[in-house]
Order: C-alpha cells, then structure tokens, then sequence
C-alpha cells in the first residue's frame, strides 16, 4: 500500500482478479450443491416409497471417509470437509424427513 487509505493499482488489479476467480468458484459450488440437492431429494422420495429411514449411518461413515481421504489429497483440512459434510447431510436428512411426510410414510 502506498498509504493508509490508498491501494496500489497493480495490487488491486490482482486483488479484483483473485476475487473475480473467488466468485466464480463460489457460483460453480452453488450450481453443484443444487445438483446434488436434486439427486439426493430423488433418493428421499424412491426411500419414502419403500418405507427406508431418512438417514444411513453405514453410507453416512464411509461417505466422511471417502471425503476425508479426498480433502487430505488436495490439502484441505480433512477435519472442515467432514464438517461441510456433516452439514449437507443433515440438511439432506431433514428434507427426507419431510419428503416422507408430504408422501404420508
């Protein structure tokens, strides 16, 4: 910075650019997270017709482990992508558990 209030044009035309890529990758999350939401509220409903509970444990562990491998092989923390999981699929379980009461199971 050049002074308190005052950036560096070439280090705000990099700042823009690193935010600009920033933002599409957050567009890219969002648009897959949908997908994925329009996949697993295909599996709560095919779970409400043949009476299944909303959650599966043993899918549920091996998921996290599958997802912690794959966080370690990309340098993320393995402890935050088990977290963002964990949030997904109680978001996931909840809209099963509703799916099978819109179906009355």
């Amino acid at each position: 910075m050049t002074t308190s209030n005052t950036v560096d044009p070439e280090v705000q035309d990099e700042l823009t650019r690193l935010r600009d890529s920033i933002d599409n990758i957050d567009a890219a999350v969002i648009h897959m997270l949908a997908e994925r939401f329009k996949a697993t509220q295909q599996v709560g409903y095919l779970k409400a017709r043949h009476h299944l509970p909303p959650a599966d444990p043993a899918r549920e562990a091996r998921q996290i482990k599958r997802l912690r491998g794959l966080a370690e092989s990309a340098r993320l923390d393995p402890a935050f992508a088990e977290k963002f999981l964990n949030f997904i699929v109680a978001e996931v379980i909840r809209h099963h558990e509703r799916i099978a009461e819109d179906e009355g199971v």
